[in-house]
């Protein structure tokens, strides 16, 4: 298969757009569409500092790695989360992106969940649910929390996450499965900065997981291979097993399933951008982060209750 730019030999085939391309124009193709993105949904400005968050993983890498490319203001945030899974995986998904930083002469923040909290995720986990179930929901609750507080108190206009096509359509068939209206509400390639939180963006979000693999790959990126130690059996790989055998039928079928839905909510033609009603945020009395919830925010209620059965 010929490359569609040079006619060289094609590296990369991309069904789903009918496009092959060689290395060298692939390389080229994926910063190009990505700039198209942020300028469609008007993600940020050339003026703005951006927060990437950074796992160790092939997404958030490559996104740091594009933005950088693209000239961006972009700085990196990482989450030490304490998760070890018997394969050291924080220890070396914290290597790996300081590694990429210090190669790319790039900014890395590090905050260290258990040096700030007392605790790491597995045993905040362990504490909040008696030992019952993964640490996902407390794992999220973490992220959240701490990549608003961060970009909110260092001064970063936009938080970018490396989410890609994959993980976008798998989250919208879920929550389209369970018609979770709120959650369809607030689904799109950004976020709007509102009531103390950051903006949040997306600018991977219509690049397929194989084609951000092919790019990490092509740029020489280490990145880490393995997946969280708590991903097993996720609801989340569930989806993207399901939408993948769709995909393998009709190429294509993840980016339409994306594309059309993000249509539809702009046309307000989903019901839900009627009939949800916001609910009222207050400033967390100890972090100063908003929350709906009647005084502390869920993140500080969970560290309070570490630390009095801790004690």
């Amino acid at each position: 298969m010929k490359c569609r730019k040079c006619g060289g030999k094609a590296s990369v085939n991309m069904r789903q757009h009918k496009l092959a391309l060689c290395k060298e124009h692939y390389l080229e193709w994926i910063p190009e569409q990505t700039e198209r993105f942020i300028k469609k949904y008007h993600m940020f400005a050339r003026d703005e500092r951006i927060l990437v968050a950074v796992s160790g993983g092939k997404d958030s890498l490559s996104l740091w790695d594009i933005l950088a490319r693209l000239g961006y203001q972009a700085d990196g945030l990482y989450l030490g989360l304490g998760i070890d899974g018997g394969i050291g995986y924080s220890h070396e998904s914290q290597r790996l992106s300081q590694k990429f930083a210090d190669e790319n002469n790039l900014k890395l923040h590090v905050v260290d969940i258990e040096g700030e909290y007392g605790h790491s995720i597995p045993v905040l986990s362990e504490i909040s649910h008696r030992g019952h179930g993964k640490p996902c929901a407390v794992c999220g609750l973490a992220k959240r929390h701490e990549m608003n507080r961060i970009a909110r108190d260092l001064g970063y206009d936009v938080l970018a996450t490396g989410h890609n096509l994959d993980d976008e359509a798998a989250v919208l068939f879920g929550n389209t499965l369970n018609w979770s209206a709120e959650y369809l509400l607030r689904q799109g390639p950004v976020l709007p900065a509102s009531d103390g939180f950051a903006r949040k963006v997306k600018p991977l979000c219509r690049f397929y997981e194989r084609e951000m693999t092919a790019y990490a790959l092509a740029r020489g990126i280490e990145y880490i291979y393995d997946e969280c130690p708590f991903a097993e059996g996720s609801q989340q790989i569930f989806y993207k097993e399901a939408l993948n055998q769709l995909e393998s039928a009709r190429p294509g079928a993840k980016l339409t399933f994306y594309l059309k839905f993000l249509e539809a909510r702009k046309s307000g033609e989903l019901f839900v951008e009627k009939n949800i009603e916001h609910a009222r945020l207050h400033a967390c009395p100890n972090c100063g982060q908003p929350t709906s919830a009647p005084g502390l925010c869920s993140f500080c209620r969970m560290v309070e209750k570490a630390k009095v059965e801790t004690e």
